[in-house]
């Protein structure tokens, strides 16, 4: 039976969140097909893992526009921006299962940081907003904010996958500690 270049994306997802230094050979393994086949759809792991930061990179700003995080921010409304917050990081959670590898991945071309720093850009602006109307600290430099969702994100997918949390319980644990802190 053929496998397609999506299934062994999905494969491939799968393993390097529970082995995020695993080698194509390995993916190869878990993917069930060899290495020669892996290697005709991807022609190294960077080739590889490029592929899967594209794709997270789309999830992410998919979520921000779910989440209406620029028409919240323009509209300055308190509100909203609360509505928008909580679907952002609801959405980041949901996402960062499949992509949570990537967020510590450091072999990931320039186009590809670029982008993400653009997406991030985004979402930073989205926090200052958040900031001005009250809903998080505005004590705190807002790229700080920023890197705190990104390290709560780290967080969730590490917890996840050495078995700490249940995934049920990871949405109101991230957004509990977001909004609330440790204290």
């Amino acid at each position: 039976m053929a496998v397609s270049r999506e299934q062994i994306i999905t494969a491939a997802i799968r393993h390097l969140n529970a082995v995020p230094t695993a080698s194509m050979a390995e993916i190869a393994t878990a993917v069930g097909i060899s290495r020669a086949t892996l290697h005709r759809h991807f022609t190294s792991r960077d080739d590889l893992v490029t592929v899967l930061g594209w794709r997270a990179l789309a999830d992410w700003e998919r979520v921000q526009q779910e989440a209406g995080i620029a028409e919240a921010a323009a509209s300055g409304d308190r509100a909203r921006l609360q509505e928008a917050l909580h679907a952002l990081l609801h959405g980041e959670v949901a996402i960062c299962h499949e992509h949570g590898f990537l967020l510590t991945e450091n072999t990931l071309p320039a186009d590809l940081l670029r982008r993400s720093d653009e997406i991030e850009d985004r979402e930073v602006e989205f926090l200052a907003a958040c900031q001005r109307a009250g809903l998080i600290r505005a004590d705190l430099p807002v790229r700080w904010v920023s890197s705190a969702v990104f390290g709560l994100l780290v967080a969730v997918t590490e917890s996840v996958r050495r078995g700490d949390v249940a995934q049920r319980d990871v949405p109101r644990l991230f957004l509990d500690t977001f909004l609330k802190g440790t204290s």
